[in-house]
């Protein structure tokens, strides 16, 4: 990429439709905009997913959240009607076709998420010492990644319990994105919303970043008919759910979540019909 010197000042307006605070990578959005902005004639140079390595670097080493990339690499490299399935090693990556008959439906807990006070950069220093303990009892260990559930379990004796619940999250949640693409690949709904349910509850119980708001929406998008899956997205600690809803079932969801959310937890909710888009880039 070409390096250019930027002089003078820079005029710009920065606008959402996204609830101040909501945990939705705004940050990393923001990041990806500002980004794509600033480089200028060299548009046409530029790799998208190396933008999100650069922007990933201005999240870790000037903001201090030691996020991973998948924020920034999910601004950059979107795909319309897709998920996207990116493995952190290697940096592969791949879009996986979304059911056309099934919608993405987030909502927004009222309880805001602030990575620069919360407990996120705690819980990456609990895997880097359980990756250390492991590494101790065999060198091929380098990462949580390189670790399956019976090694796993073979060295618990090693790790303290708070540790082991951490990297036991990560190790399972590896094979449950794999066992996702599989069961989206294949249109296998059910497994699917099994998945997501497995998935959130790991994060509640193992990784311990989900909160009283976001398990209440949860419960509540379980129980409505058409609602193919509920988790908490984001790194928690407040923010949002994403759901996998049948077309027909949102008002249902809207008016499940409205009867029974802020009896539960004296807050708003807020109901969101969202669509898997383009990557961030330059307009016109």
């Amino acid at each position: 990429m070409r390096r250019r010197i930027l002089r003078g000042a820079v005029d710009g307006v920065i606008a959402t439709t996204l609830p101040a605070g909501a945990g939705l990578s705004s940050s990393a959005a923001l990041e990806l905009a500002a980004a794509w902005a600033l480089v200028g004639d060299a548009a046409a140079e530029i790799v998208p997913l190396g933008l999100a390595r650069i922007c990933q670097r201005a999240e870790n080493e000037y903001v201090g959240v030691r996020s991973g990339l998948m924020d920034q690499f999910s601004a950059a490299c979107g795909v319309a009607g897709s998920a996207l399935f990116l493995d952190c090693r290697s940096l592969e990556w791949r879009a996986i076709r979304l059911p056309p008959d099934v919608d993405l439906v987030v909502i927004e807990s009222g309880s805001p998420r602030r990575l620069g006070t919360s407990e996120y950069n705690e819980r990456r220093a609990q895997c880097e010492t359980a990756v250390a303990a492991l590494h101790a009892a065999d060198p091929a260990i380098e990462s949580l990644r390189d670790v399956d559930v019976p090694t796993l379990t073979a060295y618990l004796g090693r790790l303290d319990p708070i540790v082991a619940r951490r990297a036991r999250h990560v190790v399972e949640e590896n094979g449950r994105v794999i066992d996702a693409v599989a069961a989206l690949t294949a249109g296998d709904l059910a497994e699917v919303g099994r998945l997501f349910a497995a998935s959130h509850a790991s994060l509640r119980d193992l990784f311990e970043v989900s909160s009283p708001e976001l398990d209440a929406l949860v419960e509540i998008a379980t129980g409505v008919d058409g609602v193919i899956a509920a988790r908490m997205t984001g790194a928690g600690f407040g923010g949002c759910t994403v759901n996998l809803v049948r077309p027909g079932a949102i008002r249902q969801l809207e008016a499940a979540v409205e009867r029974d959310y802020s009896a539960t937890t004296g807050r708003p909710a807020t109901v969101m019909k969202v669509t898997a888009a383009q990557g961030a880039g330059i307009l016109g």
